[in-house]
């Protein structure tokens, strides 16, 4: 009988595992070649995964919600129609676990108990999966810290988490390791409840909700969730500093107003302030270069590509961050295309995984929703995200040969939120001042 395997496919440069979000079929279904078998998600980006082969799915080796490396054996298919069930050739497992047949075909990884564990922890490599005795899930960003760090999975389950639904965040496994380089022999091997017992508390306040009869209950979605984390996160990691600029931007108006006809019919896109907004981003992060790096722990990680996130809204309400890599080295006219199509293949949820990694600057546009201006959460692990407020018509005092004039001019408010353990007001605040200079300097001839 000639059997297929099907492997996690390799879905962007930078991406090394998935998450399973659900199997469309079941162990002994019929597929079709290039039907869909299974739904998986790297960071925010959900895709499909087409069957190679046409035949019988004979074996399915992970569940919803594991993290699978990329290349790994998921599941197993025969391409003979009428061909038996039978086991699959074994496949490699992590440390500590067994395979277990169940009746609908899944393989569960089930740790090995406490007792017969924790004497292997001094001469196996830890190894972190998200199929622990709990059933417990975690994020690729914790599994990949306690990895790194040689956190063991035993001592992973037994971090009691405080992110949402008792999830362990990346604060929670830091202080973990933090506290562990400090007490390495005293918690090295404790059983799982002394390791708890000894972890450093961190308190969490939580409002007390009151439910009544007259509400409506609403489960987050797998997004919703993984922003509600991340922003928290974010909140913690990164003591916020905010900072505000006012911009006469009337000559960039009515340049825009001007070209956008021509520019459409020479280009065959729409041009919007977004990409003439990251042009000059591109421009003051040139000049400042320390506002485009990242902190780990007392180091300074100072990006040399200019990689823009754009925040965008989606139709279910959510937010997804696509990234315009080395944005600084297009044109006007490529960056109104890559802006255009990244901004309508988000919404129409057709972007590739590797095409929301890898930002070190991060623009909103508040405007977009008649906001004259906003406070934005820092995007980790970046250190500063600029937003744009609605261009409104205003008065204002100009200055011209005959004296002061009032007169009716495009105004917007940009601000800008920034991570002060190496961003201090002073660079900030400069900052910020000079997009804002360079969008009022627009040259109202430019040539498209």
């Amino acid at each position: 009988m000639a059997k297929v395997e099907l492997v996690m496919p390799k879905l962007g440069e930078s991406i090394m595992e998935a998450t399973i979000l659900g199997w469309k079929k079941n162990v002994g279904d019929r597929v079709e070649q290039d039907e869909t078998i299974l739904d998986i998600a790297t960071d925010k980006v959900d895709s499909e995964v087409p069957s190679p082969v046409s035949g019988i799915l004979t074996e399915i080796l992970f569940n919803e919600n594991d993290v699978v490396p990329i290349g790994s054996v998921i599941a197993y298919i025969s391409t003979e129609v009428q061909a038996e069930l039978e086991p699959s050739p074994s496949i490699s497992l992590p440390p500590f676990a067994t395979p277990k047949a169940q009746s609908n075909g899944v393989h569960e990884k089930p740790m090995a108990t406490l007792e017969e564990a924790v004497p292997l922890l001094a001469e196996t490599k830890p190894f972190v999966t998200t199929q622990t005795s709990s059933d417990r899930f975690y994020s690729p960003l914790v599994r990949t810290i306690a990895k790194e760090e040689g956190i063991s999975t035993v001592e992973l389950e037994a971090i009691a988490g405080s992110g949402s639904g008792g999830r362990v965040t990346k604060a929670d496994i830091l202080g973990f390791v933090e506290y562990k380089k400090e007490n390495k022999t005293q918690i090295s091997h404790s059983p799982k409840e002394d390791i708890r017992m000894a972890l450093p508390k961190i308190e969490i306040t939580t409002p007390l909700v009151s439910v009544s009869d007259n509400v409506e209950i609403i489960e987050m979605d797998r997004m919703r969730r993984l922003i509600a984390d991340h922003m928290v996160m974010s909140r913690r990691v990164a003591p916020h500093v905010t900072s505000f600029v006012e911009a006469d931007v009337t000559n960039l108006v009515n340049w825009r107003n001007k070209v956008k006809s021509d520019f459409h019919r020479k280009y065959g896109e729409n041009i919007t302030y977004t990409p003439i907004f990251i042009e000059a981003i591109c421009r003051a992060l040139r000049e400042f270069p320390l506002v485009n790096s990242s902190v780990n722990e007392s180091q300074i990680i100072v990006k040399k590509d200019l990689n823009i996130g754009m925040a965008t809204s989606l139709p279910s309400g959510n937010l997804i961050v696509p990234v315009i890599k080395n944005a600084d080295r297009m044109n006007l006219v490529g960056l109104s295309q890559t802006v255009n199509d990244l901004a309508n293949r988000a919404r129409a949820n057709k972007l590739k995984p590797d095409e929301v990694q890898g930002g070190t600057f991060t623009l909103t546009n508040v405007g977009g929703f008649g906001n004259i201006m906003g406070t934005p959460i820092i995007n980790q692990p970046q250190v500063a995200i600029l937003a744009t407020g609605t261009i409104k018509k205003k008065p204002a005092v100009m200055e011209t040969e005959f004296g002061d004039v009032i007169a009716v001019r495009q105004i917007m408010y940009l601000s800008m939120s920034y991570d002060h353990r190496i961003v201090d007001g002073s660079m900030g605040g400069t900052f910020l001042r000079r997009v804002g200079d360079l969008l009022e300097q627009f040259d109202i001839n430019r040539t498209v």
